[in-house]
């Protein structure tokens, strides 16, 4: 189950994924193959983390997309954090882009992973 923001509980559905993930690649550069190595390695990785609880947060989900199109494919990252983050001004936009050119954006996704191991280890 996916745990969105609202509470809501939702089934895991790969499909979703896959759509959300093929629309920040589309018209890029990047390969088939590679998308559905990228799904396979988020459903792979959320199904460990929801292991315990059978549930996973929407946000968890989220960051995980964003880690794995950071490294992949800095347009797509941006597209898709466009509408994971909820822009509401062009501002907003521009700066994570000077984020992702400036790799600031890694920095910060892996501070989050650290945040999110220090909680789970209290």
């Amino acid at each position: 189950m996916v745990v969105k923001r609202d509470g809501r509980r939702e089934p895991f559905e790969r499909a979703k994924l896959e759509r959300g993930v093929n629309r920040a690649l589309e018209k890029r550069a990047v390969t088939q193959l590679s998308i559905e190595n990228l799904v396979n390695e988020i459903e792979d990785e959320a199904a460990q983390k929801g292991k315990n609880a059978n549930e996973i947060p929407s946000v968890e989900l989220g960051e995980m997309v964003l880690r794995r199109l950071y490294a992949l494919d800095k347009v797509a990252y941006v597209r898709f954090a466009s509408v994971y983050k909820k822009f509401e001004t062009m501002d907003e936009f521009l700066r994570e882009v000077e984020r992702a050119e400036l790799g600031e954006a890694d920095a910060e996704l892996g501070e989050a992973d650290a945040e999110e191991a220090e909680a789970g280890g209290q």
